[in-house]
Parts: C-alpha cells; sequence; structure tokens
C-alpha cells in the first residue's frame, strides 16, 4: 500500500513523498526525472514494499515539493543536500541500501554518490548519462549536440508557459515515439495524471536545465559563445563514483546516444551495464517487468563495506 507525506527537511525545503514498507526497513529511495514525478515508481513500490522502505519523492521544483523561483535554488550542491537529508531522515544512521535513479533523477544520484558515498550502499541508473561522459559527449559528439538541442529551449524564462499551452502539447511532445504518435503506455489516465501534476508547476522543473552548465553548443556558435561548454573541464574528484553501480539502458533512446555509456569504467570502477535493446528513455514505463528484475538481482548481491 502506498502513503503519501511531506518530509520538511533541515535546509528548510519540503518534499512531498510517496512511500510504501515500513519505517526501519532497509531504505529504497527512487528519484524520477524531467518531466516526470514521484507517481512513476509506484508499481516499484508496491512490488518491493515488503521487504524495503520504499521512498519516492517529487523532486525539488516538482508537484507538491518546495518549488523555489530563483535559479540558483537549483544548483547541483543543493539538490543533493535534499537527498542527503531525506536519507537521513528516512533511514538514520544507516545508509540507504540502493538509490534508484532517472533522467535528472539520476543526475543528482551521480552527485550524491560521489559527494556522499557512505550513504548509499548501491546505485541504479537508468538512462541517466554520467557527468564526464556527457560532458565528453556534448563537446564532442555531434549526435549528441543534436539530440540535446532542446535544452535551450527548456533554459528560456518562457519555457513554463509555452509547455502549458495547447493542453500541454509540447510537454507531452517529449514521450512521442520515432514515428511521431503517443506510445501505447501513454494511456488517457495516465495523461490525466501527467497534466493534473504539471498544473501545479513546472517553473522548477524547466530550472534544472537553467541551472545545469552541461548544455550542446548552438550550431554555429562560436567557442567564446555565451554558455559554450567546449573549454569546460570537471576536477577528477567530481567525477568518481565508488560505490557498486548497475545502469539499465534503453538504446533506443533518442535524447541520450549510447556513447555515454562508452570509457565509464575509468570513473565508476564497480559497474555493471545491461542494454535493453527494445526500450527508449522511457524504460520504466515500457519495461517494468525487467527494471524489477534486474533491481532485485541487485539487491540481492552482497553488499561492499
Amino acid at each position: 500500500m502506498i502513503s503519501v507525506c511531506t518530509h520538511s527537511l533541515s535546509n528548510g525545503i519540503e518534499l512531498e513523498c510517496r512511500s510504501s514498507g515500513q519505517t526501519g526497513q532497509p531504505l529504497l529511495l527512487f528519484l524520477h526525472g524531467f518531466p516526470e514525478g514521484a507517481f512513476i515508481w509506484d508499481e516499484l513500490l508496491e512490488h518491493f514494499g515488503g521487504r524495503y522502505r520504499c521512498v519516492a519523492p517529487n523532486m525539488r521544483g516538482y508537484g507538491r515539493s518546495s518549488q523555489p523561483e530563483d535559479v540558483g535554488d537549483y544548483r547541483a550542491k543543493l539538490l543533493v543536500d535534499d537527498l542527503k537529508a531525506l536519507i537521513q531522515l528516512e533511514s538514520p544512521g544507516q545508509p540507504a541500501a540502493c538509490v534508484i535513479a532517472h533522467d535528472w533523477g539520476g543526475a543528482v544520484a551521480w552527485g550524491l554518490a560521489n559527494r556522499h558515498p557512505e550513504l548509499l550502499q548501491r546505485l541504479f541508473i537508468l538512462n541517466s548519462p554520467h557527468p564526464g561522459t556527457f560532458l565528453r559527449e556534448l563537446q564532442s559528439n555531434p549526435r549528441q549536440q543534436a539530440a540535446s538541442q532542446y535544452m535551450h529551449f527548456l533554459r528560456r524564462p518562457d519555457a513554463p508557459r509555452l509547455l502549458a499551452e495547447n493542453d500541454w502539447q509540447r510537454m507531452l511532445g517529449f514521450f512521442q515515439t520515432r514515428q511521431g504518435g503517443m506510445p501505447s503506455w501513454m494511456t488517457p489516465q495516465l495523461q490525466a495524471q501527467y497534466k493534473q501534476h504539471w498544473s501545479l508547476g513546472v517553473h522548477g522543473a524547466c530550472m534544472y536545465y537553467a541551472a545545469s552548465p552541461l548544455a550542446p553548443p548552438r550550431p554555429g556558435d562560436s567557442e567564446d559563445a555565451l554558455h559554450d561548454i567546449r573549454g569546460l573541464t570537471l576536477p577528477p574528484e567530481m567525477l568518481h563514483i565508488p560505490v557498486p553501480t548497475r545502469i539499465l539502458w534503453g538504446d533506443q533512446d533518442l535524447a541520450l546516444q549510447p556513447a555515454l555509456l562508452d570509457g565509464l569504467e575509468q570513473w565508476v570502477p564497480q559497474l555493471q551495464v545491461e542494454h535493453v535493446g527494445n526500450a527508449s528513455h522511457w524504460l520504466v514505463h515500457e519495461q517494468p517487468e525487467t527494471v524489477v528484475r534486474t533491481l532485485q538481482e541487485f539487491l540481492a548481491e552482497p553488499a561492499k563495506k
């Protein structure tokens, strides 16, 4: 059974959370991305709630969680601090058994595992690029640069208003298949759930893009153009992930190229990667059985000390 509560964190942020399982059981923390919400994890919360304390927050800026207005409130450090405070609240004195994260949730989870590896025993990533490979591909791979151009739209101040026009048609467009239609899993009932979620505000969701230094160069821009990342470097200490990490990757992702997985071992020494050839960016919806199976296998492995 799934319950809903709001956690007031020590940093002043409130996170609305969906949860299952008993307090005191090993913690599984589920993190959604753009443009989704905590509800996407309901099937997994129901499946794992018998043995684990499962918690899925609406991330900062989403739903009924705190939605700060300023772009500076969405800096990576502050988003990581939210997760740190939430784990300490839900699992005092014990690390999370696993953090499971997709898309922007994964971006924040990579940061958590880098800065606070003592707070999680395992990291399970679903189609979310490691910052080292994402920077590399945005700097040098024309296919990834082209696939990521949408990020510039979401960084615009008027993006929230434009996304809401025509009953959220632009927002629904992020889920379109290669053929341009809605996927079969996006039922009218689920569309209504998404629209209700977005109606609570999408300014914060767009701020993740505005606050990030990782955005592709625009075609025709010189290397000294504002926000150009071709000269950006990230310190090696920001890229190391010391915890066991499993990646499940939908190879038909239109926004994230498979080359983002190349060379990860230099930063993630305890790495396992499983490709899902017939799944896209939305593999949580398309392949829920695969997600459950892979996570069960990962959780059954002995935890590293």
